[in-house]
């Protein structure tokens, strides 16, 4: 009996392979690095062939982080700058609709102290006294937090932000604990004195931030309804957290690794013991209250 070769539908037919994440998809492609099939959506280009998504991913969890100069992490984006204009934007815009937020949860010594409402220190900075107030810190954050953000990673420019913010209402409760005030400003002029503190380490131009903060303190004190006790406390707070975190350690003989842990380490207590400052600030504050 004469034979005749296998047709390509019979059970002979040698199994086309199909994409291991795309089961409906036929293809001839493999991941040059696991041999598995691969369609051409879930290609990744690699230096040397082609890789799936997971090699890639399982590539990337190998490869050391970069970092900055100041021992944070790289930050592609500004993310936390632009989470903290949307909760300004937010907070603006909740005032607007509900007044009574203003008294709710403006930066208050005596209800601080009185009421035990704490989180007025930090909730006054997303509420503004109007639209031009609200403009002003906004491009101020815009403009300055991006620059910080890039230069110390996420993380030490939130604390630095956030304990700015305190500190500008930590001063306030303990000068001017009966005036009512509202504003990120405290955190703004923290950044100002971060980005004088970094210039200068990093040996830039600063003459044109000191104009800028020389400027800033003339209205602060000049234009009547500022409150210049948040002003200079963020601008105090912002340069001590600022200082810490680009001197912090000092040295730089060490290996790579271990300079990142000695950052760490020392970053992490200076923040702690800015926080400790404005614990004790505020605890000065209530006795001063009580005399």
């Amino acid at each position: 009996m004469a034979s005749s070769p296998t047709g390509g539908t019979g059970p002979g037919a040698a199994a086309v392979p199909t994409c291991y994440r795309h089961r409906d998809r036929e293809t001839y492609l493999r991941c040059s690095r696991c041999d598995r099939p691969i369609c051409p959506d879930c290609i990744r280009e690699a230096p040397v062939g082609q890789h799936c998504p997971e090699c890639v991913a399982e590539g990337r969890r190998g490869m050391r982080q970069a970092r900055t100069v100041f021992g944070g992490r790289v930050a592609d984006r500004p993310l936390v700058t632009w989470v903290l204009l949307g909760l300004m934007a937010l907070g603006f815009a909740a005032q607007f609709a509900v007044p009574q937020l203003v008294g709710m949860f403006g930066m208050s010594g005596y209800f601080a102290v009185v009421d035990g409402q704490w989180y007025r220190l930090l909730t006054a900075a997303f509420l503004h006294g109007g639209v031009m107030h609200l403009l002003f810190n906004g491009m101020a954050l815009y403009v300055l937090g991006q620059q910080v953000e890039t230069v110390l990673g996420h993380t030490r420019y939130l604390a630095l932000w956030v304990l700015s913010a305190v500190g500008g209402s930590v001063l306030s409760l303990v000068v001017v604990p009966q005036t009512m005030s509202v504003g990120a400003s405290g955190a703004i002029f923290g950044l100002f004195g971060a980005v004088f503190v970094i210039g200068r380490r990093l040996r830039l131009d600063t003459r044109f931030v000191v104009g800028l903060l020389a400027v800033n303190l003339l209205i602060t004190f000049l234009v009547p309804n500022i409150s210049w006790t948040g002003h200079i406390g963020g601008l105090v707070t912002g340069l001590l957290l600022a200082a810490a975190y680009a001197y912090l350690p000092p040295g730089s003989g060490r290996p790579g690794a271990q300079r990142r842990r000695g950052q760490a380490l020392a970053h992490t207590l200076a923040t702690a013991g800015v926080m400790a400052l404005l614990v004790a600030g505020a605890a000065a504050g209530t006795v001063l209250m009580g005399a």
